[in-house]
């Protein structure tokens, strides 16, 4: 038995010691917002918050996150009450097909989490102080996730906008 907290929720799954977290979450519990890209760990479509970091959930099993707080694209916000970078998104047109957005929405939330928290990038200029999110610094942050259908600049937009929000940066 395998007890997980996701999205502020409780629970309980039976699944072979060797689950990832994104088969435990699209498999088992239902939740098919995180998507299966590559399931190499090299599209970040599968992109997830573990303690407020990402990570790419197909490449950590299921039962390492016990105790762990996970939040998926799920829990960011819903119909009616959308979290900001989902809302930036929408703005912006931060995506073509779709397919990558939840994974796109999720690394974002987290770098901007990242970003609050003084963490350098290879392009950042000073490694102390504030990060300044310039096209560059958002695009190698967001390095990981690829976007087949190229919407690349309307995520950039997209994450800069939310990044001025006082509400981005997904739950505290």
């Amino acid at each position: 038995m395998i007890n997980l907290t996701i999205n502020g929720t409780e629970h309980q799954l039976e699944a072979d010691v060797r689950t990832s977290l994104l088969d435990a979450l699209r498999d088992h519990l239902a939740m098919t917002g995180t998507k299966k890209g590559c399931d190499h760990g090299q599209c970040g479509a599968c992109t997830v918050l573990v303690n407020g970091r990402r990570i790419n959930s197909c490449l950590t099993l299921a039962i390492m996150h016990e105790g762990d707080d996970v939040t998926t694209i799920e829990g960011l916000g819903e119909p009616g009450n959308l979290d900001t970078m989902q809302e930036s998104f929408l703005h912006h047109d931060g995506y073509q097909c779709g397919y990558c957005t939840p994974g796109q929405i999720m690394s974002a939330t987290g770098m901007l989490g990242e970003v609050r928290d003084g963490w350098p990038s290879h392009v950042t200029d000073k490694l102390d102080g504030q990060v300044e999110l310039t096209d560059a610094e958002i695009s190698e942050r967001m390095s990981g996730n690829i976007c087949r259908c190229s919407a690349y600049p309307n995520i950039v937009d997209a994450i800069r906008t939310a990044s001025t929000k006082n509400n981005s940066g997904g739950p505290a």
